[in-house]
């Protein structure tokens, strides 16, 4: 039996509410109620999936009116978000959170799947292949940062 965390639950029920919405507005001690979890539990969940690079945009407003909105980005629509993704690399990128990346400007329809997979080849530990694991990082973003302003100047 394929068992879920918690996490993954939470993640899904927020992408059902989501559903084909741009955009939600929730309020994060109602959902750790509704999941009999601590708050942090939902700050978690929408700092680790919820991500830039996963093709979502997260504000949050503090106080007893304050709410987390989570929205759904269109990459291209808005050349300002490819701006922000590419601040949000930086200088270094794991290849697990670059592949992320690659997978949303996929699911976005940024790119194409035989694009992805040739992103993916090249950004992998194995092309890179150095023995430091910085280095192999800062390498991996100057590539993904190239990538996203070839495809920026091609719309």
């Amino acid at each position: 039996m394929d068992r879920k965390s918690i996490s993954d639950v939470i993640e899904n029920y927020l992408k059902s509410i989501l559903g084909n919405d741009e955009q939600i507005e929730i309020r994060r001690s109602e959902i750790a109620n509704h999941f009999d979890v601590v708050p942090s539990q939902i700050n978690y969940v929408i700092k680790t999936r919820f991500t830039l690079q996963n093709g979502y945009l997260v504000q949050s407003k503090r106080g007893g009116g304050g709410y987390i909105r989570i929205e759904r980005v269109k990459l291209l629509d808005d050349v300002d978000v490819l701006d922000m993704l590419i601040d949000a690399i930086g200088s270094s990128i794991s290849e697990n959170d670059a592949f992320d990346v690659i997978k949303t400007l996929y699911r976005e329809k940024v790119i194409s799947r035989r694009e992805g997979d040739l992103m993916l080849v090249a950004l992998s530990k194995h092309t890179l292949d150095m023995n430091d694991h910085n280095a192999e990082n800062k390498l991996r973003a100057r590539l993904l940062v190239a990538f996203l302003n070839r495809l920026r100047y091609e719309s």
